[in-house]
């Protein structure tokens, strides 16, 4: 079992500065299939809402509480991408998800670098608000390993 020392927690609430720059909430925009978001925050909050509700482009412009917030007010049944709705909480929508964490990491020689620092330590997602949702965007499990391997695979091209 990893010890305290061994992990970092990749959340907004994070006592480590890497976990909070490599966390969904921060401000980061990157341009995931053609779309520039402000955070992935605020995409998986704006996927919420279907193509055209202006709530959707709020929440893409927006990071942390705001975008969250934002998210509020969606029904939660489905993802709304690329013209395809997918049954919110599904593996499909997950990888979505993913894809954004990774393309916004891949993008950012800054972030890449914060990633890479981590090596060695165990990845772990703690919010500090309570259990997860059974259904939601993007599971800690995921989004640490998502993480983890795209860690994995800056580190095995730095050598």
């Amino acid at each position: 079992m990893p010890t305290p020392d061994s992990c970092l927690n990749v959340a907004y609430t994070s006592t480590d500065w890497r976990g909070v720059a490599l966390s969904n909430f921060s401000l980061s925009p990157f341009l995931f299939e053609g779309v520039l978001l402000a955070s992935v925050e605020g995409f998986i909050q704006g996927l919420k809402f279907p193509e055209g509700d202006a709530r959707r482009e709020q929440a893409f412009q927006s990071s942390a509480w705001e975008a969250k917030q934002a998210g509020e007010q969606a029904d939660k049944t489905a993802a709304y991408w690329a013209g395809k709705h997918m049954p919110f909480g599904s593996p499909e929508h997950h990888q979505l998800v993913g894809r954004a964490v990774r393309t916004r990491i891949e993008q950012s020689p800054g972030l890449r670098q914060v990633l890479i620092s981590t090596k060695g330590l165990v990845l772990k997602h703690e919010t500090g608000h309570g259990p997860e949702p059974v259904v939601t965007s993007l599971p800690a499990t995921i989004f640490c390993k998502v993480l983890t391997d795209l860690r994995d695979e800056l580190i095995a091209h730095v050598k």
